[in-house]
This record gives C-alpha cells, structure tokens and sequence, in this order.
C-alpha cells in the first residue's frame, strides 16, 4: 500500500520546495529593496521611502500567504501519512 501514497507526497514536497523557492527569492528581493531604499533616503531622495514601504509590505503579505499555503500542505500530507500508519495497523 505504501506506492499508492507515494505519488501524492511527491506531488506536496514538489509544491513545498517550489513555494519555499519563491519565498527566498521574494526576501531576497526585499532585502535589496531595503538597501536600496535606506541608500536614496541617506542620499537625499526622501519621495522613495513610502512606495518601497508599500512594495515591501505587499511582498510580505505574498510570503506570508506561501507560507500559510507550506503549511497547509504539510499538515495535509501529516494527517495522510497518519491515516495511511492507522489503516496498516488495523
């Protein structure tokens, strides 16, 4: 019975590496949008702080919904696993 499960685990790590793929991505992304912006303002330009600060929230709200979604996925694939250890016992 364990190759009958194995192709809807495949399917949840592949979804929970891509999603953990984008979250680095996305904080990598805003981390430069951090250094960049904390640069203009040093240099000056004081207009760009508040439209990075909006970027930067949006991006966290994305990461926060990816994780959520690895989350989701993980427990999914807990209470399956779970399922699958109490059906071999009985």
């Amino acid at each position: 019975m364990e190759p009958q499960n194995l192709p809807t685990r495949k399917h949840g790590l592949t979804a929970i590496d891509g999603a953990l793929a984008l979250i680095v991505i996305l904080l990598i992304v805003q981390m430069w949008l951090l250094t960049a912006t904390l640069e203009s303002y040093l240099a000056g330009y004081r207009e760009v702080v508040l439209p990075a600060a909006i970027v930067s929230g949006i991006l966290f709200i994305i990461c926060a919904v990816l994780y959520l979604f690895v989350h989701r996925i993980d427990a999914d694939a807990r209470e399956t696993s779970s399922k699958h250890v109490a059906e071999i016992s009985e």
